[in-house]
């Protein structure tokens, strides 16, 4: 049963200074057995200006990807940056995407998936946050991408909210679920556990959520509480509200005796829905 590590981290608008913070935990991760590790949505930085955000994207071959595939064939272990302000070659000058990027364990970019659903929301006196007004949107799911620990289907943070696509992921082969967030406070504390939960049971997988934590700036904070869920709905690792990084260990196993006992995409009634 392969074990996978999940990284918590607390991101501000210094580049460096959070590449180092994920390093240091990839790097535990793997000398606690991972080969494959999860690091959260905005793993590069969160601006408290959007302009700043926009100015500081990347590109597939800037610095941070390129440090990234390094620390990945250094290390011999998969990564998932769960996501990565990035700017595409044709894209309006105000507008970057929110990707995530899959490196496999000798250094090389294998999947790019653009988050499809974006977080815009306006609770009074708690938070707004409008990611339509910076963000493109993505127009693809994609299929799930096979890696040593099972077939992974790529989504990120507010994907969790539409049971939709990951359905859709799971017909396609998913075996594990991949929620990358930066979870709010408020929305966080509310509904984080119970969506992981259910989009694990709904669909029979694993489900995989790296999140970031803590203060980032004057008007940012993350929720915390990365956590791993098994196809039954079990959580079997989680992290409390500080930087850090949980491992499990994944059981295929586990998953497919449960979908021949249970089949429940055989009784889909697609007649009806």
């Amino acid at each position: 049963n392969p074990i996978i590590g999940v990284c918590q981290l607390s991101v501000g608008s210094d580049i460096e200074k959070n590449l180092q913070q994920a390093k240091d935990l990839v790097k535990e991760c793997k000398e606690l057995g991972a080969v494959f590790v999860f690091l959260p949505e905005a793993c590069d930085y969160l601006c408290e200006d959007q302009k700043e955000s926009i100015n500081m994207a990347h590109t597939l071959t800037s610095k941070i990807c390129i440090e990234y595939c390094k620390l990945a064939a250094e290390l011999s272990v998969w990564i998932s940056l769960g996501g990565i302000h990035r700017k595409c070659e044709g894209d309006p000058e105000n507008k970057i995407r929110n990707s995530h990027i899959v490196i496999n364990d000798v250094g090389e970019v294998i999947n790019v998936y653009d988050k499809c659903h974006l977080f815009n929301v306006d609770i009074p006196n708690q938070v707004k946050l409008q990611k339509t007004d910076f963000v493109l949107p993505g127009e693809h799911i994609g299929k799930p991408i096979e890696t040593p620990i099972g077939n992974i289907g790529a989504l990120v943070c507010y994907d969790i909210r539409f049971p939709q696509i990951s359905t859709e992921l799971r017909k396609r082969g998913a075996e594990i679920l991949t929620y990358p967030s930066a979870f709010t406070v408020p929305t966080g504390s509310a509904h984080w556990e119970v969506l992981l939960r259910a989009r694990a049971i709904e669909n029979q997988c694993y489900v995989i959520a790296a999140a970031q934590t803590g203060t980032h700036n004057s008007t940012r904070k993350s929720y915390g509480h990365s956590m791993v869920v098994d196809p039954w709905g079990t959580v079997v690792a989680c992290a409390a509200d500080k930087v850090g990084a949980i491992t499990a260990k994944l059981d295929l196993n586990h998953l497919r005796k449960l979908r021949k006992e249970m089949p429940v995409f055989q009784h889909t009634r697609n007649d009806l829905y």
